[in-house]
């Protein structure tokens, strides 16, 4: 994994919450523990997430992120080698991050961007749908690696994504508007009922030996919710793939696995720290960083190519 010296640094811009694990309180702490150094941005600044009864704080505007951004500039500190985005509530922060993507690549051209395009699921949007047109024409042209789940492939293709054939045709559109690798999270393919999740990961880069460019990878499903879920893949996702960047399979494995243990010990142990009131327990990252920085493989008998 990547080391101090090997400077890897993640320009990271998404929410965060004092209590609680989403948004860049999931995504920080485990790229560190992975050995990058990272630098986060928070596009909303939030007591706790949305799905507690109540949560206060500020929103940052798109003229604020770009003013951080010159402070970086004007002291020489834009030597990021990944730009990672996530949930952006509004159309001129997420503008903004096309101009910060710029600075990046103006200064390491070869600056990768890991896409987490957050915009619903299970058939319902929950930012504003004005995003969806910035995403399809300025933010993923631009993206290396894009994350979407079921719901927001379709939104991002204009195309029903119902059947296996369906995912992998909107994901060659993808390919087409740019993103070499994308990994679409959270396929239900018997519907919401189904006792297993699906993944569909894809790349147009060429991989090593024993290494598939398209596969799907099938998960067993815990019987909770969570939040924060889509923030660490993102994270995740980034690492693995930086370590094998010619190995799509063994990034996807590493990172999934990871996941999926995080999620099980949090559906396990984690519903005593939390209110009465909770819907979702909190992730349990800091109990499970020797899983975060020394993942199992599981599921590798159930990679099948596409």
């Amino acid at each position: 994994m990547a080391s101090t010296s090997s400077g890897a640094r993640v320009l990271s811009v998404q929410s965060h919450v004092v209590h609680g694990y989403v948004g860049n309180k999931s995504a920080v702490f485990p790229l560190q523990l992975l050995g990058f150094e990272v630098d986060s941005i928070n596009t909303v600044h939030f007591s706790n997430h949305t799905g507690y009864p109540t949560f206060k704080g500020t929103v940052l505007s798109g003229q604020e992120l770009l003013g951080v951004m010159e402070g970086l500039k004007s002291n020489d500190l834009v030597d990021h080698t990944h730009l990672l985005t996530g949930y952006i509530g509004s159309e001129s922060v997420l503008d903004a991050v096309v101009d910060v993507l710029g600075e990046l690549r103006a200064k390491n051209p070869g600056a990768v961007y890991v896409c987490d395009p957050v915009l619903g699921d299970h058939g319902r949007i929950y930012t504003k749908p004005e995003l969806v047109d910035i995403y399809i024409e300025k933010v993923v042209p631009l993206a290396d690696i894009l994350t979407p789940n079921q719901f927001e492939l379709q939104l991002l293709t204009g195309t029903k994504v119902e059947t296996e054939e369906d995912i992998k045709r909107a994901v060659d559109l993808l390919h087409g508007k740019g993103p070499e690798t994308v990994v679409v999270t959270s396929i239900y393919p018997e519907g919401q009922d189904s006792e297993a999740i699906e993944i569909i990961a894809s790349t147009t880069r060429e991989q090593c030996a024993g290494s598939h460019s398209r596969f799907k990878l099938r998960i067993p499903k815990l019987g909770s919710h969570f939040t924060g879920t889509g923030d660490l893949t993102a994270a995740l996702l980034l690492a693995w793939c930086h370590e094998y960047p010619e190995n799509l399979q063994q990034a996807v494995l590493r990172c999934m696995s990871t996941v999926y243990d995080v999620l099980k010990d949090t559906a396990a142990n984690g519903r005593g720290n939390e209110k009465a009131f909770m819907k979702t327990p909190e992730l349990r990252l800091i109990q499970n960083q020797d899983v975060i920085r020394k993942p199992p493989t599981h599921f590798a008998s159930s990679v099948e190519p596409l």
